[in-house]
C-alpha cells in the first residue's frame, strides 16, 4: 500500500485568527498534490513564549476556532489530518493550559486525540530557558489510533527523547509515528535529525516530523526561533523528505509494505530480553 503524505511546515504567530489563513491554504495545496493524509506542526494555532498572552488567546477545545476549521476543511477535501497540536486553554484545576494532537478523519470526525506527555523543561543556550510544565498540563496516555493503512502512533515533539514510549507504540500495532514539533535552533542542529532516524529505526516505524520552522512573529513578548526541517524518515532510518528552512508543503509517498521488510531484516521488537540489575 503506498501513502501519499504531506508535512505543512509553519512559522506560525502568536495570532492564531491570523495563521488559520496560512495553514489552512498549505492543507488545500497538499490536497491538490494528491495527499491523503496531510500532517501540521506542533502548536499549529500559536506561537508564543507570553503566558499573558497565551491567557488571552487560547480557547477551549470545544471553542477552538482552528480546531474546527480544519475538521470542516478535512471533511471538505476528504482528507485525513493530523493537526499536529493546538496550545488550548487548561483543564486542569491549577489552570495550566494543554497541548494537544488531533487526528481527523475525511469526514471531519475526531478519530483520536493525544496530550503531549513530556515537557520541555531545560535550557538549551544561553540565555534561552524553556519551563513548560509551567504553563502546561503534562498528559499521561500513549495514543494508537486505527486507520485504513495500520496503526499510527501520536506523539508530540520533546517526547522524541523517551524511546519507551516508541517501543510501546510500535509493539502495540503502530506503523507510523507523527512527531509535530517546533524544535529550538541550537538543539534542532545538534539533535534533530539523529533522534528521528533513531526512532525510525528502533521501531521500524515511518516518521513524520512536521515542523515550526524561522522566527515567529510576537505581537507581545519574545519573538521564538524554530529549527524547521521537516523530516519524512522510513523504518530503516532514511530520510525520503527533507522541508528545509522556509514554510511550505513536504510531500512524501510511503511504501507500507517496507516496515514488515525493516521489522523481518532486524527483529529487535521481538528480540529484547528481561535482564536484572543494575
Amino acid at each position: 500500500m503506498i501513502l501519499r503524505t504531506a508535512l505543512l511546515q509553519l512559522s506560525s504567530s502568536d495570532d492564531p485568527a491570523a495563521n488559520l489563513p496560512e495553514t489552512e491554504a498549505l492543507v488545500r495545496k497538499a490536497a491538490e498534490a494528491g495527499a491523503t493524509l496531510v500532517a501540521t506542526p506542533e502548536v499549529t494555532n500559536i506561537v508564543s513564549m507570553n503566558r499573558a498572552r497565551q491567557r488571552a488567546m487560547l480557547r477551549s477545545e470545544a471553542e477552538d476556532a482552528t480546531l474546527a476549521r480544519l475538521r470542516a476543511v478535512a471533511s471538505e477535501l476528504e482528507i485525513w489530518l493530523l493537526i499536529g497540536s493546538l496550545a488550548l486553554s487548561g483543564e486542569a484545576p491549577d489552570g495550566r493550559f494543554v497541548n494537544r494532537s488531533f487526528l481527523v478523519t475525511p469526514k471531519g470526525a475526531v478519530a483520536a486525540r493525544y496530550d503531549k506527555i513530556h515537557m520541555f523543561d531545560a535550557a538549551p543556550s544561553a540565555g534561552e530557558t524553556y519551563r513548560e510544565s509551567s504553563g502546561y498540563q503534562p498528559g499521561a496516555e500513549a495514543v494508537l489510533a486505527h486507520t485504513p493503512w495500520g496503526g499510527l502512533g501520536m506523539t508530540i515533539c520533546y517526547d522524541m527523547r523517551f524511546p519507551e514510549l516508541y517501543l510501546r507504540l510500535a509493539r502495540a500495532g503502530a506503523k507510523i509515528v507523527t512527531i509535530p514539533s517546533a524544535f529550538t535552533r541550537p538543539t534542532g542542529a545538534a539533535h534533530w535529525a539523529p533522534l528521528l532516524r533513531a526512532r525510525a529505526i528502533e521501531t521500524g516505524c515511518f516518521v513524520l516530523a512536521p515542523a515550526q520552522t524561522g522566527r515567529h512573529r510576537a505581537a507581545e513578548g519574545p519573538e521564538r526561533e524554530t529549527w524547521g526541517r521537516s523530516l519524512v524518515v522510513g523504518p530503516w532510518g532514511e530520510v525520503i523528505a527533507d522541508g528545509g528552512e522556509a514554510p511550505g508543503v513536504v510531500m512524501a509517498d510511503l511504501d507500507l509494505a517496507a516496515v514488515d521488510a525493516a521489522r523481518r531484516r532486524v527483529p529487535s521488537l521481538s528480540g529484547a530480553r528481561i535482564f536484572s540489575g543494575p
